[in-house]
């Protein structure tokens, strides 16, 4: 199969730092030209990958990052050579999405964010203009807010095992990973830290305005007794991180559409405490990979019964579950059943 794979143009595949839908886009596209298919990446220049990769920017405009001339003209350079291809994978986002109903080649559209409030109104809109651009979820949570969009497939997210090796031991600090933002709760950590006596390491991306407020607001001011943030962390040190900690918190309050942290955490053998949001559901197993809470305030009681779980049984399930092999196949699949449609 001849399969163009459209990466968000913002940051190179995979990312150096933050940006969890190019890690997954790097493995879906290495695994697709693995399993034999001919794979164009529409990436920076700065990315690497198996496939074959095509890139408008040298270098990742990420400094450019929300404005459309950048992201249109990157999904251009895919789209104008479609005849090239018998199916699309565009991973960028609603522009692209909306572009894709121009085109003969059957286009898919991976969703990645949320569909709750404008995002949802905005795709239930492409989909009237763009009817034959097929959706997939990675989350069957994700499709709530909009049941009656065109999807075809939902595909969860995977990790490549080899770059999380598990470490199973206890370790003797809580760890939050996420962007400084409310939605992703840094904050509510920090209050079970302090609840708990126990220290608090926090890492993550603090770049956009908003998230540079509410970082000087909610969490700098308690960056003391065993508070500490590092800042945005390469690949290396998140995974140190995340073998070394006692357990990760994820207390999120927001309908996450996937929450590759989790995975990331399970598979270094390290459980996770999440609250019962998006699709935490589908990616913990309550009492075998981590534990599930109704609200961060149960979170300091939560840790005799996360203490318990073994580390390799965490790194069991993530591989039973979300293993590159898996995604790739789901992914073929649904590339399958829009080009189907698309020849009916």
């Amino acid at each position: 199969m001849r399969i163009a794979v459209l990466a968000p143009a913002w940051f190179a595949v995979p990312p150096r730092g933050y940006g969890g839908i190019e890690w997954v886009v790097s493995l879906l596209a290495d695994g697709l030209a693995d399993a034999g298919h001919e794979v164009t990446l529409f990436a920076s220049g700065d990315s690497r990958t198996r496939a074959k990769l095509e890139s408008v920017y040298e270098q990742a405009p990420s400094r450019q990052i929300g404005k459309s001339l950048p992201e249109l003209r990157h999904a251009l350079a895919c789209y104008e050579r479609a005849d090239e291809f018998d199916v699309i994978n565009d991973h960028s986002g609603p522009l692209a999405a909306l572009a894709g109903g121009l085109l003969d080649t059957p286009v898919v559209h991976t969703l990645h964010g949320p569909l709750d409030g404008e995002p949802g109104e905005v795709y239930q809109r492409i989909a009237q203009l763009s009817p034959g651009v097929g959706y997939i979820s990675i989350s069957l949570n994700q499709r709530k807010p909009k049941p009656d969009l065109p999807w075809i497939a939902n595909c969860p997210n995977a990790l490549d095992f080899s770059l999380y090796p598990c470490k199973p031991h206890r370790g003797d600090y809580l760890l939050f990973l996420g962007r400084m933002s409310a939605d992703k709760g840094a904050h509510r950590a920090i209050a079970v830290a302090r609840e708990t006596g126990l220290p608090l390491k926090l890492a993550g991306k603090k770049q956009d305005p908003k998230e540079v407020e509410y970082f000087a607001q909610y969490v700098e001011p308690h960056l003391l007794d065993g508070i500490e943030y590092l800042g945005e962390v390469t690949h290396g040190q998140k995974v140190e991180l995340l073998q070394d900690a006692r357990v990760t918190l994820f207390p999120i309050e927001w309908e996450e559409p996937f929450g590759l942290v989790m995975i990331e955490s399970m598979a270094c053998g390290t459980p996770v405490i999440a609250t019962r949001w998006g699709a935490v559901p589908e990616v913990i197993e309550h009492g075998r990979s981590g534990i599930i809470v109704d609200t961060y305030r149960e979170m300091p009681e939560a840790l005799e019964a996360v203490d318990v779980i073994d580390p390799l049984e965490c790194r069991r399930y993530v591989e039973e579950l979300f293993a590159p092999e898996r995604m790739v196949a789901d992914y073929v699949g649904a590339y399958e059943k829009a080009i189907d449609r698309d020849a009916v």
